[in-house]
């Protein structure tokens, strides 16, 4: 008798969780704190990151009025660096999977 046949979706995870090739991105987040000045932090982003000081406002004021902001992503190594920046900088930042 022969053996079931698995469907396509088991088969796809299958493989990602053997092989490792499909990884899930690392997200940095940012929290708001009662420390940091909103134009220190929107300097922080333009220095660390590169970003335009719009965008670097944008995120400032995400953490300021939603308590947190996404302010990278990519793999576990890059992301991990990302947040020891941040904490160098006097940020509080953490890292999770997206």
């Amino acid at each position: 008798m022969a053996a079931p046949l698995s469907t396509p979706a088991q088969s796809a995870e299958q493989v990602a969780d053997e092989t490792g090739a499909i990884e899930v991105p690392w997200q940095t987040i940012v929290w708001n704190d009662p420390v940091n000045l909103m134009s220190y932090v929107t300097y922080v982003f333009q220095k660390l990151f590169g970003y335009d000081r719009d965008k670097a406002t944008k995120l400032m004021l995400d953490v300021h009025h939603k308590g947190r902001a996404t302010v990278s992503s990519g793999s576990r190594e890059k992301v991990e660096g990302d947040v020891a920046k941040l904490h160098a900088a006097g940020l509080w930042a953490t890292m999770q999977r997206s």
